[in-house]
């Protein structure tokens, strides 16, 4: 009659929807009976087989002593569980049959609630947090009244412990690991045999810093549980010092996500998504082409062990083609076996309990039964449960309570069941089964990679300790982990040996040169050849050409072959040479052609005081010019001083299928206000030279003993303006060429170098050589010594001044005779009307035949001349221009020249 009246009970089909605060009827009848009181009803079961009573009457009284008696059988507590049976996690399949083994052995045990049989009222969430709201309000409306719940994914487990407090009940969850679960005051009444998601990632972190990755992405499913992973994990990768670059997410469709991973170089990749989604993933890997030896993913570890070969008709890729893009991916999973052969609380070893589920599964395949790994946490759930519940029988009694009276009103068999739950700790099938403050698991971290489409172990992680037990069988496609990104090589550009030892050669040969052309300007000082051409500025200019070209030597000179500490003290060696090379070489050519221009072109008044200059006013010139050099380039390095510094370009892919990128680096000499005081030293310089252009172009024309070299010193100015105006700028747009730019400086250095050389000392050497000038002026030099240069000087000067009085006298003389042929052909003119009428008068009347003589002053010789023939013809028009002499002397003759000039002015 009790199996039967039990029978009518539990058919839950047909139970009416209570309201938590409303008792059933039967708990109304029971305490009309005043059987609510232990004392009572054990008194009403002693006397019980005392009394007669009918047939109904006992039908009855059994059916309502069936919840109350002990001594008349085991009263059920009534567990209400989610178990998903498909979705997103299909764990269900393999944790049922685990939970239902759990409760068979604890049933069948005298010693854990031996006067209570526990009972699972299941349904299929489906992993669907919708269709738990449903079948949650089915659990609560729907007798019988449930003690605890058991929810499996996470999302379900959300929405369940959510609203269990209110109702006051205990949720044991097999399968949920949101972070998010770990909040007290959110879920108050939670516990989970299954540990937190979080806890993959001090593992994660662990691995990241073993294989020396720095840089990693990750990719999401939209919901709780792996956003609140996700967070987690960026808080310890922060903590550790690695970058998370990219950061995905995606609702139900991935394609997006993983392109972005493909466009953004993302290496190390960690995959947070349940199985159905992860096959969606792969798939766009695939056809991404996001897998191979340059990337690892990370994944979860509980899903199937064949989960990528599984059919699924929301992806279009093929078997072959999911096992290729899986290979060599990397799982953290939760250690959810015992590796030890130990009997813990179900006397059971963690073997013995597999063999007994794949008998319970009837010969499925383990690998196509969604959460088969996460049985055992099912299976220890159940036990913890029992362990509990066993636990608050004996405070309940002392307290007058029992379990069985539990409602959802009753906070005090809540609250012991909580205590014994809060303290469980015992030996499972899934290992050591003990809940931390906020009611999850406390476990090991087992570290697995796919090998050739099956996983093997590769390592344990004890996050309590911070322990990593490594067996040291990873397996890689390539030879090694690959890197985090890209590896990037820094490569330095250095100068072409080949080009600096040829530029060398010929700077060398250059300053050689110099040393020549030196020599010989010293060793010929004395010869008034040499000392017209102003020797000590060519030897300032000889010396600044060999500094200019020494400066070869260092602008050729990079990290190659000095330190790299060592190479701002280069920069300076190249700054200072070329800069006081330029000021000798140039300034001593731009003072010849200065002075020259002051002399010559100057009015006539102010050439006699300019013209004998003081050879100490050229040299003090050439100081000022150079000491302007030397006063910048000391403020310069005081103020800025130069320094080493790294130009970065653009990477570049090497030959090859190497997963590398070439970074080239250039060195360069630089400072924080390069380009202003390039600007100051260019503008400076650059006047000088447009100067001396100027200068140069206009002393062409002059001639003149003092600098007998200034048509040579200004073609050299051309020369090397032109080759300073073309380098400078050339090599400034260059500067990132290290070739280019050293071969325009360089060579521009050595070509106006050798230009200058050429032009200034080989027609010298020349000279002096053919001639032989040298000779006979050293010897005169050293006979007479520097008395001889002083008298020469002061004849010339006294020539000078005489011949300018004598242009001055013959243009005055030129003036007069040109008055003078005018009045000869005025008296021609005359005398020729005369004749003419004369003649004309003979014929009409012809006179005596007589002579008239004319006045023998105006046609007698000037004084010293013989006497001209005479003509009665006219003078010829030609006369007045071949008679120069004769006029010349009638010129003179009435100005009354002295003889002796007139021997001068002829001659």
């Amino acid at each position: 009659a009790a199996a039967v009246s039990h029978s009518g009970l539990s058919s839950s089909r047909h139970f009416s929807r209570l309201s938590p605060e409303r008792p059933t009827a039967f708990q109304q009848h029971r305490a009309s009976l005043n059987l609510q009181h232990p004392p009572a009803m054990k008194r009403l079961c002693q006397n019980l087989p005392r009394r007669p009573v009918s047939r109904y009457s006992l039908t009855f009284i059994l059916t309502v002593l069936s919840c109350s008696c002990p001594a008349l059988g085991k009263k059920k507590l009534y567990i209400g569980a989610l178990f998903p049976m498909s979705g997103g996690w299909p764990g269900g399949q393999a944790c049922l049959p685990a939970a239902q083994m759990a409760l068979d052995l604890v049933n069948n045990r005298t010693d854990i609630l031996p006067d209570y049989e526990l009972e699972l009222i299941h349904y299929d969430s489906m992993c669907d947090p919708g269709e738990a709201t449903k079948l949650l309000y089915d659990l609560l409306y729907t007798e019988p009244i449930k003690i605890v719940l058991m929810p499996g994914c996470s999302s379900v487990s959300t929405l369940v412990a959510e609203a269990a407090r209110m109702w006051n009940l205990i949720v044991l969850s097999y399968g949920s690991s949101s972070p998010a679960l770990s909040n007290r005051q959110r879920f108050p009444t939670f516990f989970r045999t299954h540990p937190s998601a979080t806890l993959h990632n001090p593992t994660r972190v662990q691995l990241f810093q073993k294989w020396k990755w720095t840089k990693i992405a990750t990719i999401q499913q939209t919901t709780e549980v792996f956003t609140s992973t996700l967070d987690d994990l960026e808080e310890r990768v922060k903590e550790a010092g690695i970058e998370i670059s990219v950061r995905q997410s995606f609702l139900t469709d991935p394609a997006v996500a993983v392109k972005n991973l493909k466009r953004q170089d993302a290496r190390i990749i960690v995959g947070l998504f349940y199985e159905t989604e992860a096959r969606k993933v792969f798939c766009e890997v695939y056809k991404e082409k996001l897998y191979g030896k340059k990337y690892v993913w990370f994944l979860i570890g509980w899903y199937a062990d064949n989960w990528f070969k599984i059919k699924d008709p929301s992806i279009n890729c093929t078997v072959e083609q999911m096992t290729e893009a899986v290979e060599g991916h990397v799982t953290t999973e939760i250690v959810m076996l015992n590796p030890e052969t130990v009997r813990g609380a179900s006397n059971l070893t963690s073997q013995e309990f597999l063999a007994q589920l794949m008998s319970k599964l009837g010969g499925k395949n383990p690998e196509e039964t969604g959460g088969f790994q996460e049985a055992p946490l099912a299976y220890d759930a159940v036990w913890a449960l029992a362990l509990a519940l066993n636990k608050t029988v004996g405070p309940l009694r002392a307290k007058g309570h029992r379990l069985e009276d539990f409602n959802y009103n009753n906070r005090d068999i809540t609250a012991e069941i909580y205590r014994a739950m809060n303290t469980s700790s015992f030996e499972g099938v899934s290992g050591h089964v003990v809940f931390d403050a906020q009611g999850s698991r406390m476990a090991w971290t087992l570290i697995e990679q796919l090998q050739g489409g099956s996983y093997k172990k590769i390592g344990y992680y004890d996050s309590t300790k911070g322990n990593l037990s490594w067996y040291g069988n990873d397996k890689w496609i390539g030879s090694g982990p690959p890197a985090d990104q890209t590896v990037v090589i820094e490569e330095f550009r250095y100068l072409s040996q080949k080009l600096f030892v040829s530029v060398s050669v010929f700077a060398g040969l250059g300053i050689l040169l110099g040393i020549v052309c030196l020599t010989f300007n010293i060793y010929n000082s004395n010869v008034r050849y040499i000392q017209n051409s102003q020797p000590y500025l060519n030897n300032m200019t000889a010396v600044g050409c060999m500094m200019s070209l020494a400066a070869v030597f260092p602008l050729g000179i990079d990290g190659l072959h000095v330190h790299r500490k060592q190479f701002p003290i280069i920069c300076q060696f190249r700054l200072w040479l070329l800069g006081l090379g330029f000021s000798l070489a140039y300034g001593s050519m731009f003072t010849k052609i200065w002075w020259v221009h002051t002399v010559f072109t100057k009015k006539d008044e102010k050439k006699d005081k300019k013209k004998h200059l003081e050879p100490w006013k050229l040299y003090a010139t050439v100081g000022v010019l150079l000491g302007i050099d030397i006063l910048s380039l000391m403020i310069w390095q005081i103020v800025d001083p130069l320094h080493i510094t790294v130009e970065k370009f653009t990477r570049e892919a090497p030959k090859g299928d190497l997963d590398v990128l070439i970074q080239p680096l250039l060195e360069h000499c630089n400072s924080e206000k390069m380009n202003t005081w390039l600007g100051v030293v260019y503008g400076y310089k650059g006047l000088l030279l447009l100067l001396g252009i100027f200068l140069a172009y206009e002393t062409k024309s002059i001639s003149t003993e003092k600098i007998n070299d200034h048509r040579a010193v200004g073609m050299a100015i051309y020369n090397v303006a032109v080759l300073c105006m073309i380098t400078a700028p050339v090599t400034m747009i260059l500067s990132s060429q290290q070739d280019a730019s050293f071969a325009f400086a360089s060579l521009a250095i050595v070509f106006s170098v050798y230009i200058t050389l050429v032009v200034l000392f080989v027609p010298k050497m020349r000279r002096l050589i053919t001639r032989g000038e040298w000779q006979s002026d050293a010897q005169e030099t050293m006979k007479t010594g520097s008395s001889t240069n002083n008298n020469d000087e002061e004849k010339s000067r006294q020539l000078e001044r005489e011949n300018k009085e004598l242009q001055k006298i013959i243009q005055e003389k030129e003036e007069r005779v040109s008055e003078l042929r005018n009045q000869l052909s005025e008296r021609q003119a005359l005398r020729s009307r005369r004749r003419a009428s004369t003649i004309t008068n003979q014929n009409h009347s012809p006179p005596p035949f007589s002579i008239t003589q004319s006045d023998p002053r105006s046609l007698a010789p000037p004084p010293g001349y013989p006497a001209p023939a005479s003509d009665p013809h006219p003078v010829p028009q030609s006369f007045a221009n071949s008679s120069s002499l004769y006029q010349s002397d009638s010129k003179i003759s009435r100005n009354k020249c002295h003889t002796s000039r007139l021997q001068l002015l002829y001659k």
